[in-house]
């Protein structure tokens, strides 16, 4: 059973702040939208980030980020796509969970600041963090992928991709509560809409379609969930069964398993969406299970 926080605090803050009122209403994210493109949020990493030097450098107008240990070593690189429905900015929890990741893996973590919507697109990303994931590959070795959210739907599709484009498998990919079908129109969605504090399908919709650009929903690009998982390299995925996002992830674990590909899943009954980054007792124990199933592989 989750526990206080996970089961009453959690959802009772994102509901209390509406949270998902830039999801449940089509109107609303469009407008979302707008007011992010004119009025961009701060991306910046927090000042305090422990085990950690921080560099970025700007290459084709991406800042982007690395996070070295401190100690000066590494055993190799992890890329990671932050969430915020393509739409919101890297937040604190996605900094913290990247310098953990760094200082307790030696690894050396690069967080590319993608463009966003309105401006971004599938199209555009996508291509860009395959070339950034082959680069770390090639500089500091075994490199990870991991994101969260939309985050997970850009790491799920760049591995797709670099599969097919540069013959080159990720040793693994982690997904916290990925977004795998940008079309939402898996029909169980409807049972988990009423559960759900955070996400919802109008909004999500306008989300999707925007990132969606010109190619077709259905593209892996876009939706990874339709892509072929032969060939693709181990997977961790993470999800809370209060979150709309949770029966495409039932969906994506039977595929990728069917497909012979290596599935770690983790589903948490009564759990909100990204759980692995709240501040709660499950996300901790999470966190834990991504630096120990990381650990493994280096």
């Amino acid at each position: 059973m989750p526990g206080v926080m996970s089961r009453y605090v959690i959802p009772g803050f994102l509901r209390l702040t509406r949270r998902n009122r830039n999801y449940v209403d089509a109107d609303r994210a469009r407008a979302h939208v707008r007011e992010r493109g004119l009025r961009p949020l701060p991306y910046g990493p927090p000042r305090a980030l422990r085990g950690v030097e921080i560099a970025v450098t700007h290459e084709r107008g991406w800042p982007i980020y690395t996070l070295t240990p401190k100690s000066g070593s590494s055993r190799g690189g992890l890329v990671y796509a932050h969430g915020g429905g393509w739409v919101g900015e890297i937040a604190s929890q996605h900094w913290h969970l990247a310098a953990r990741l760094a200082a307790e893996l030696e690894l050396v973590v690069t967080v590319p600041i993608y463009p966003l919507l309105p401006n971004g697109t599938a199209a555009q990303v996508i291509p860009r963090f395959a070339e950034i994931v082959a680069d770390s590959a090639e500089r500091h070795g075994t490199t990870f992928l991991a994101g969260d959210s939309a985050g997970g739907q850009i790491a799920l599709s760049t591995a797709l991709h670099l599969r097919d484009t540069a013959q080159l498998k990720v040793p693994r990919t982690v997904l916290i509560s990925p977004a795998l079908d940008l079309t939402l129109e898996n029909p169980q969605i409807d049972d988990v809409l009423p559960l759900d504090p955070w996400l919802g399908r109008a909004g999500g919709l306008v989300f999707g379609e925007l990132w969606s650009g010109e190619l077709p929903m259905k593209n892996p690009m876009v939706s990874p969930l339709f892509g072929d998982f032969t060939g693709l390299g181990p997977i961790t995925v993470f999800s809370g069964t209060y979150d709309i996002l949770n029966p495409d992830t039932r969906l994506l674990v039977d595929k990728a398993r069917a497909a012979g590909v290596e599935v770690d899943y983790e589903e948490r009954a009564g759990l909100v969406h990204v759980y692995p980054l709240t501040p709660s007792r499950e996300g901790a124990s999470a966190r834990r299970t991504i630096i120990s199933t990381l650990r493994a592989h280096l």
